[in-house]
């Protein structure tokens, strides 16, 4: 399972100017840049729904050349939800209560589908009146066009361009256009892997589109070509590593049960968090185990 929210999330408090500047240009000429704060995560809960939401994203900023300070609210949403309008205006009324600051919100749709456009209000009306009208700005990934980003010099561009509105024969020139991009930046080493690492969660590509990518990147000039072949490369590496640390994962969980008997949810969860070597670890060590103490103990003793 993909875990939308926290990759949007680390995306964007990395490159949250570079945000702004590619969709909200207008906010960074009020903004004063060097105040920006990232507010630790705000947990609402809805009572009627008997469910709890987690704000995604709370900046607090200062306007400039004034003492006063505003929130922005970014929310990723990666799923089609009724009345999001409501979800919307309600992680607004709870931060401007507690914060009592002005709140400007912004929501990014990152879906697939459908590609009907969301609203950005929230209204309650009268027949003889409205008596809110609550606006908010909406960001709809798959209402959007890759192509028009392509010259965008900001590396939220080429991470973004992978959700973007892509017909089912261009994703493999949207990807090569995504590298071609990034290749361009000129970005620190852990900056290059977190956007080349989203580009490569939602693009991934069938054997024949691979190929067909090789050939492209063969084309392109030398010195964009080597940065390009060490993003591909270090994508090879780390899908190497992941279907070993799964096969790890896959037979350590077969094996348990076979020694400790059955496994609590607890201790499960524990072992599925493990690292490929502590894996590899746990695989030589279960040969010893009795019961389900000594597993307890051992992931006590290593985590």
């Amino acid at each position: 399972m993909i875990d939308h929210d926290r990759l949007f999330k680390e995306l964007l408090t990395t490159f949250f100017v570079e945000f702004l500047e590619l969709f909200l240009p207008e906010v960074l000429t009020y903004l004063e840049n060097d105040s920006i704060e990232f507010i630790d995560k705000e947990v609402f809960t809805d009572v009627t729904a008997g469910e709890r939401y987690e704000a995604d994203l709370i900046v607090k900023v200062k306007f400039r050349t004034q003492e006063s300070y505003f929130l922005i609210h970014i929310e990723n949403q990666s799923y089609k939800q009724p009345s999001f309008d409501k979800r919307m205006f309600r992680y607004f009324a709870r931060l401007y209560e507690k914060f009592d600051l002005p709140v400007y919100p912004v929501v990014i749709f990152s879906y697939d589908s459908p590609k009907i456009p969301e609203s950005n209000v929230h209204q309650i009306t009268f027949p003889n009146k409205v008596i809110l009208q609550f606006n908010y700005d909406v960001i709809q990934l798959n209402r959007l066009n890759w192509r028009d980003f392509l010259s965008q010099q900001n590396p939220l561009a080429a991470a973004l361009m992978a959700k973007m509105n892509i017909a089912s024969t261009e994703r493999r020139q949207v990807k090569f256009e995504c590298l071609r991009l990034l290749a361009t930046l000129q970005l620190d080493p852990a900056r290059m892997r977190l956007i080349s690492g989203f580009i490569d969660t939602y693009l991934r590509l069938s054997t024949e589109e691979q190929r067909l990518l090789q050939a492209d990147i063969a084309s392109m000039e030398s010195k964009e070509q080597e940065v390009v072949m060490q993003i591909v490369t270090s994508w090879m590496e780390e899908g190497i590593e992941q279907g070993k640390q799964q096969a790890t994962k896959s037979l350590v969980m077969r094996l348990l049960p076979q020694r400790v008997g059955t496994l609590t949810p607890e201790l499960e969860e524990r072992v599925q968090q493990l690292s490929l070597i502590q894996l590899e670890d746990l695989a030589v060590a279960l040969l010893d185990f009795s019961s389900v103490s000594d597993l307890a103990a051992w992931l006590q003793q290593v985590t």
